[in-house]
């Protein structure tokens, strides 16, 4: 028996289909969802969800939220998300190298407020960039 998977934004649903597993990003680690598994509402941490459909994994790229699981249904609800096929890796890659740049930068005795907005930029971009495939 599948699970059904939404992911969903406030202006769009990103994904939103039948799947075998997946793996979910919580902000206590990677969490992985089969049929059956027990209700749980959990937070999300920046990073990719994972889901296969079939015998491929697809991956999406999320900016926070929560997700639901309850009765074979996942239902993940965050600000921002992206399908891992519509990324452009090389720009996706640009984006993660600047950010790295401008996370060292400020980890050399920036002000703290620029220290925790370049370890977001350099989160979302890294989150793209796997959901790209250009990082495992």
């Amino acid at each position: 028996m599948p699970l059904t998977v939404r992911v969903i934004t406030p202006d769009k649903t990103v994904w939103d289909g039948d799947v075998q597993e997946a793996i979910l990003p919580s902000t206590s680690g990677q969490l992985g969802i089969l049929a059956g598994h027990a209700p749980l509402l959990t937070a999300l941490d920046t990073g990719v969800i994972r889901v296969r459909p079939d015998k491929e994994w697809k991956s999406i790229a999320v900016m926070g939220g929560f997700a639901e699981v309850e009765l074979d249904e996942i239902k993940v609800l965050v600000n921002s998300a992206e399908a891992g096929d519509a990324i452009d890796k090389e720009a996706a890659k640009a984006e993660y190298d600047a950010a790295q740049s401008r996370l060292e930068e400020a980890s050399k005795g920036g002000e703290p407020r620029e220290q925790m907005k370049a370890a977001n930029a350099y989160k979302r971009a890294r989150a793209r960039l796997q959901a790209a495939g250009g990082l495992v």
